[in-house]
């Protein structure tokens, strides 16, 4: 049975992606800097579960027997987040990310497929595509740009077959409570009668976690399409839209404050991805 490794395993959408490859019949090897959070997920017990942790990444180790030798890895770990415009990114994250990879990719890992951000077409508005120039514009979007630039050129150079899965946004339960939703779900619960919000005209991509994570599997376990894949829904919604939707389906009201909290000056108003590229991997093009 194809082993895929996935780092990073009990993270938001690490815990969906390897629930999905369960799923799908392969065997998972999951790792995590906490093997105590990984006992607590449902899917423990069908994995083989290897701890790693960077700040203990020692040069020496050959990393690819480490993990069992996988037929696949999936890169969802980084740390640090959601504090995009820390230096921590650019300083620490990339050049240990930059070292486990090159570390994997030398000692026999033929298949990668890392997790990118939207962050990383910078400020420009509108549908974005894999096409495009980039222009990443905090320390988070930069760091993520330049490991996917330095991957390309190794994989290039070692045959390995490389996706750089693009992420926009995503929604679920599991993600961070700081979100927009999850602060309104705890508004609700608390029963409050008013929920500060953005003024909410924002446009953006959002899709589901469980799609989201289904979607990085798809990119992974084929190899037709590689290089830079957005992984997103192709529809532009407004905030506002997501917020209403959300309400509607789980039958609340709650008086929307909206214009209470600035708009992110780390982000453009209106985006959302082009998912063509990633139509020919879902459609077997």
């Amino acid at each position: 049975m194809e082993a895929v490794l996935v780092t990073g395993a009990t993270g938001f959408i690490g815990n969906y992606v390897v629930a999905r490859l369960l799923q799908l019949g392969y065997r998972v090897i999951a790792s995590s800097a906490s093997a105590e959070k990984a006992a607590a997920m449902p899917w423990f017990s069908q994995v083989s579960y290897m701890p790693f942790n960077f700040n203990s990444f020692d040069p020496a180790v050959n990393y690819y027997e480490y993990f069992g030798k996988p037929s696949r890895m999936i890169h969802l770990a980084w740390e640090g987040l959601p504090n995009y415009k820390s230096d921590f990114h650019t300083e620490i994250n990339l050049p240990r990310h930059k070292a486990l990879l090159a570390n994997l990719t030398e000692n026999g890992l033929a298949d990668l497929t890392v997790t990118g951000t939207c962050f990383e077409y910078g400020m420009q508005e509108g549908m974005l595509n894999e096409a495009m120039k980039v222009y990443p514009a905090n320390p988070y979007a930069i760091a993520k740009n330049e490991l996917r630039s330095y991957l390309q050129e190794l994989a290039a150079e070692r045959g390995v077959s490389f996706k750089w899965a693009r992420l926009f946004y995503m929604y679920g339960k599991g993600q961070n409570p700081k979100s927009l939703l999850s602060q309104l779900e705890k508004a609700l619960a608390n029963g409050d009668t008013v929920f500060n919000m953005s003024g909410g005209e924002q446009v953006r991509d959002f899709l589901p976690v469980e799609k989201v994570a289904e979607y990085i599997v798809d990119i992974a376990i084929q190899q037709q399409v590689t290089g830079v894949i957005n992984c997103c829904s192709g529809r532009p919604q407004t905030v506002n839209q997501l917020v209403e939707d959300y309400l509607q389906q789980n039958q609340k009201t709650i008086l929307l404050n909206r214009g209470y909290y600035p708009y992110p000056d780390y982000e453009p108003m209106r985006f959302w991805g082009d998912d063509t590229k990633l139509k020919t991997i879902l459609n077997h093009e």
